[in-house]
C-alpha cells in the first residue's frame, strides 16, 4: 500500500514586487504608465486586460511605489472616498465588478479635489461597462487606460520557471515544454498549475515531472 504524505496548509505567498513582474511587450506600456505616477493627466488611470494577464501584479506594484490602498472590487462593495483617500491613492482590482456607481462618482471627483490618484483594473474597457450613471460613464471613458494582452509563451515559461524557483521546486527543461503546449496561456493557470503540482509532488514525495503534471493536466488520460 503506497503511503501518501499530506502536505500542512501553510500556503504560499506569491512574489508581488516590481522585480518579480516580467517585463514584456504584452505589459510595456502599462508599466509605462505606472512609471509616470504622480504625473498623471487625469485622477484615474485604468489598466484592462484577461484574467490571468498580471493586472493584480501591477497594482501591488503600484501599490508598494506610491502607498496605495488596495480594495478588491465585488458587487456588494461600498466605497467610502474620505476614508479611502486618507492613503495617497487608492487601487480597486477588479473595479468592472463594482455596481456601487455612486460612491465609484464620488471617488473620482474626491481624488481630483484632493490631488490624488486611483487605480482601476478591469478585465474590459470602460466603453464595454454597464454603466449606468451618465457622468461616471463619461469620466470613464476619458480616462487614460493600458491594455495588458495575453502573455506570449517566452513570458509565460519565465514565470513558470520563477513561479516553481518561488516554492525551491527544481524542474527540467522538459517540464516548461510540455507545459506551453497544453496549458492555458495566462498567469492565472500558470499559478494554479504550479501550486497543484507543489501539493502533488509533496503529498507523494516525488519530483515534478512530466507524468504529474499530465496527471494534472488530464488525469493521466493523455500524453
Amino acid at each position: 500500500m503506497t503511503q501518501i504524505q499530506l502536505p500542512l496548509p501553510f500556503g504560499h505567498r506569491p512574489a508581488l514586487g516590481r522585480d518579480d513582474f516580467l517585463v514584456a511587450d504584452h505589459s510595456a506600456v502599462a508599466l509605462g504608465w505606472l512609471d509616470r505616477w504622480p504625473d498623471w493627466p487625469a485622477p484615474v488611470l485604468l489598466l484592462w486586460g484577461p484574467a490571468g494577464c498580471g493586472k493584480t501584479h501591477l497594482a501591488h506594484v503600484f501599490a508598494a511605489a506610491s502607498g496605495a490602498r488596495i480594495v478588491t472590487g465585488d458587487p456588494g462593495l461600498r466605497l467610502d472616498p474620505p476614508a479611502l483617500l486618507t492613503a495617497p491613492a487608492v487601487v480597486i482590482d477588479d473595479a468592472d465588478r463594482v455596481s456601487d456607481e455612486t460612491g465609484l462618482f464620488h471617488l473620482y471627483n474626491a481624488a481630483r479635489d484632493a490631488g490624488k490618484s486611483v487605480l482601476l483594473t478591469a478585465r474590459r474597457p470602460a466603453s464595454r461597462w454597464n454603466i449606468a450613471l451618465p457622468d461616471l460613464r463619461s469620466r470613464l471613458q476619458a480616462a487614460p487606460a493600458a491594455e495588458i494582452g495575453a502573455p506570449d509563451d517566452p513570458v509565460i515559461a519565465g514565470v513558470l520557471v520563477k513561479l516553481f524557483a518561488d516554492r525551491q521546486i527544481k524542474v527540467g527543461a522538459e517540464v516548461v515544454e510540455y507545459l506551453l503546449r497544453h496549458m492555458d496561456r495566462s498567469f492565472e493557470a500558470a499559478y494554479r498549475t504550479v501550486a497543484a503540482a507543489d501539493t502533488l509532488s509533496l503529498a507523494e514525495k516525488r519530483p515534478v515531472t512530466v507524468p504529474v503534471l499530465r496527471r494534472i493536466l488530464y488525469g493521466g488520460e493523455q500524453s
